[in-house]
């Protein structure tokens, strides 16, 4: 089963990082955010990935054409180039697929150019700068339950804000950061049959979340799973620091073997 994950965008509030890189390749802990995700993927046994490129999609073609090199060990004899890998990564049996999607193509669009790649009845989505401890098992099983075209996992992130219990001008409560499970979100990680791909359209203005899911949603074609887990998006300066923080204290709870 093939995994797409739209790698393709400009990351523009996180310009701290983008400006040289796309988002996707921000690193936490030293790897970049899409092998985070990957590994999530992998740890349930699915390791065929198609990345949907964009913005400086060359940097991430690189690092997975070099990643042998790049997480291994190796002797290289000069004149000849012949070269000796030591393996120290557990990413055996990966097989990634890199398409170049376009600069300007909006998600949509995006996984339309990649529906040649898809040889499977279902396949699974999901963006490139979120992480889970969502078990991707239990979500394809829930998929596979319905029978519908397409499910997405709502998850209910704290807020950023404190929320206040007023009565007139008074303050009755506070609470720092609340969690509402009664409001979800759309949290990136999705399992769709083929026949998806129809409701898509290659132009350039096809934006996955407005008209494709709206008609999903309007033919009685889409189910929520919800995930009362871990889940967090690298969307701003600010996120990238909380995920580095919880890597580096070893309380990163998306982290898989």
């Amino acid at each position: 089963m093939k995994v797409i994950i739209l790698c393709g965008g400009f990351g523009t509030r996180l310009r701290e990082e983008t400006d040289v890189k796309p988002k996707p390749m921000v690193e936490i802990g030293g790897m970049p955010i899409l092998w985070h995700i990957m590994k999530g993927y992998a740890h349930y046994g699915f390791n065929e990935f198609i990345l949907c490129l964009g913005y400086k999609g060359e940097v991430i073609k690189n690092f997975f054409y070099n990643y042998e090199m790049l997480t291994n060990d190796f002797t290289i004899e000069l004149g000849t180039k012949k070269v000796e890998i030591f393996p120290q990564h557990s990413e055996q049996g990966w097989k990634v697929t890199l398409v170049n999607t376009g600069i300007n193509a909006m998600t949509g669009a995006r996984i339309k150019r990649v529906e040649r790649f898809v040889d499977g009845d279902i396949f699974m989505l999901t963006y490139g700068d979120g992480v889970t401890d969502l078990n991707i098992k239990e979500l394809l099983a829930f998929h596979k339950s319905h029978e519908k075209i397409g499910t997405v996992t709502g998850v209910s992130p704290p807020s950023r804000y404190g929320e206040l219990l007023i009565k007139e001008d008074h303050v009755l409560s506070f609470t720092e950061k609340p969690i509402n499970p009664n409001s979800s979100i759309n949290g990136g990680y999705f399992v769709f049959k083929k026949e998806f791909f129809n409701y898509l359209k290659y132009e350039d203005d096809c934006v996955l979340e407005k008209e494709p899911f709206e008609r999903l949603a309007h033919d009685g074609e889409l189910k929520v799973f919800n995930h009362n887990g871990f889940w967090q998006c690298m969307d701003t300066y600010r996120d990238m620091r909380y995920l580095v923080e919880l890597w580096e204290k070893g309380n990163a709870p998306w982290k898989k073997d």
